[in-house]
């Protein structure tokens, strides 16, 4: 398993990430040890979650896979060999997650109150990358509009400058190491950095979707990741599993997450199947597993940082680590270009 540095940090972090937003319901807590186990014995020494977590989002599983992962840092006395990250939720208006059932905002106060709640189900004193889970503005988020542009309205946005102030006394207290950004653009990551050269932190890293059929932060996040050193934590690099072909044609297998939450509108877009059924006749005719190929492309890009996959049993996610055994030569890398000309991110 290859090491990349995070940011500017000088911290090193494993090429691919362990997602963990399975753990609390697809996952039982003993599942989630046996992935984590897993990893750490792989040479995985990142860790991503999130206060939301577990997915889908609900009261009654809100903080499960932190408290998960914390019992875990607990049995395992491993914090210290873990690069571990979680997330503050955005603006939203889901009630559970803060007193009284407040519109959640990324204000100082809220923000606090988040990672001290982070931190306690943890079971840690500090977070080495506390993520801003996603914007307090108004932006297209989660596929939601394609890459329709949303103009921005008159929202009473909290300025990033407010955000990213309490997140520079946090560091400052030593409670969180660095800072990053998740479903964000190419504004926000600009901003954010002319807001740190007035003293706030420096993010370090961007968590956006990233796979064969979405492949849109080439578009503009790309170029900041590399120039900026703000290196991409891609989620999602099988596309909720689509890019396995299982959910081809309307398909819904038993126990798969699709089947069982009916979340898989980003990834049912006109023209997707035709893409998917692409890259599986690619990855037959050179023989090698779809899985594989889709979590090796990701992992290969210059402007990655770490690839954060996720997986339900062990079996899956042995598959998945396989894929650092996979070669990208530059004749690869032709025929996927050739597909993604015909099959231009049919799932944005």
């Amino acid at each position: 398993m290859r090491q990349r540095e995070l940011g500017r940090t000088g911290i090193m972090v494993s090429e691919i990430c362990l997602g963990t937003m399975t753990f609390g319901q697809q996952n039982t807590e003993a599942e989630g040890h046996a992935q984590l186990d897993l990893a750490l014995d792989r040479g995985i020494n990142f860790i991503d979650t999130a206060e939301l977590y577990s997915i889908p989002p609900r009261a009654e599983t809100y903080g499960a896979t932190e408290r998960i992962v914390g019992s875990w840092l607990a049995n395992t006395g491993k914090r210290d060999r873990i690069i571990l990250a979680t997330k503050v939720v955005g603006r939203g208006t889901n009630p559970w997650y803060r007193p009284g059932g407040e519109e959640t905002r990324l204000s100082p106060r809220q923000i606090r109150y988040a990672l001290e709640g982070s931190l306690r189900r943890l079971g840690t004193d500090y977070v080495d990358l506390y993520q801003l889970h996603w914007p307090d503005r108004r932006v297209n988020l989660f596929g939601g509009g394609g890459t329709t542009y949303v103009q921005p309205g008159e929202d009473n946005e909290v300025p990033l400058e407010e955000t990213l102030g309490v997140l520079g006394d946090l560091v400052a207290e030593g409670k969180i190491r660095h800072v990053g950004l998740s479903n964000e653009t190419p504004w926000g990551v600009a901003k954010c950095l002319e807001v740190s050269r007035t003293g706030a932190p420096r993010v370090v890293s961007i968590q956006n979707a990233y796979n064969l059929i979405n492949r849109t932060f080439e578009l503009g996040l790309a170029e900041m990741a590399i120039r900026e050193k703000v290196g991409l934590l891609a989620y999602s690099p099988l596309a909720q599993g689509y890019l396995t072909g299982k959910y081809l044609d309307g398909a819904r297998p038993p126990g798969a997450r699709t089947t069982l939450f009916n979340r898989g509108q980003r990834y049912e877009k006109p023209g997707v199947d035709e893409a998917i059924r692409a890259y599986l006749a690619l990855a037959q005719d050179i023989g090698v597993d779809p899985v594989q190929l889709a979590v090796a492309f990701v992992t290969s890009r210059c402007f990655v940082t770490s690839n954060i996959i996720g997986a339900t049993s062990i079996a899956q996610l042995e598959t998945i680590l396989g894929s650092v055994d996979v070669a990208f030569t530059p004749e690869l890398e032709a025929r996927i270009n050739t597909i993604h000309q015909v099959h231009c991110n049919p799932a944005p």
